[in-house]
């Protein structure tokens, strides 16, 4: 098979499926802090709930809080973080959002991207990050 041939090419990132200790409580988290919109269609019962910010997002399942309870701390196999992105106008009003909900957060700089970290009730790393070179450079870097 030719790899070249065969290439497939990702439009961006979909969404992130989650297991949370409460539905409703991590649904009002992310309309409230984020700003996604909820879609709970018929078809698929009680779950999964998904939280999109246009195509993108996160997909909602209870969680079974009977299974051995996760370290959060562990670099193990789980969902490290999740990221959106974000025009720079979009992470100054982050910034602000976030001082307002009196949440903890960090902001990182990571040489082409500024990341601001927070966790969402079940203590899921999410990102926002914003691009802060030339678009048009930092693309053309990667194609090296």
């Amino acid at each position: 098979m030719n790899s070249n041939t065969e290439k497939i090419e990702l439009s961006f990132l979909d969404h992130v499926a989650l297991r949370v200790k409460n539905l409703e409580v991590s649904v009002k988290w992310y309309e409230k802090v984020l700003g996604l919109t909820k879609y709970k269609l018929p078809e698929w019962g009680d779950f999964p709930i998904f939280m999109l910010a246009n195509k993108s997002g996160v997909a909602l399942f209870p969680a079974n809080v009977r299974d051995t309870k996760l370290d959060h701390q562990s670099k193990n196999v789980k969902i490290d973080h999740f990221a959106f992105n974000v025009n720079k106008e979009n992470f100054e009003k982050a910034k602000k959002r976030y001082t307002a909900l009196n949440l903890d957060f960090n902001i990182q700089d990571h040489h082409y991207f500024h990341s601001m970290y927070t966790k969402d009730p079940d203590g899921h790393t999410v990102e926002l990050t914003t691009l802060v070179v030339d678009e048009q450079l930092f693309y053309k870097l990667n194609e090296l």
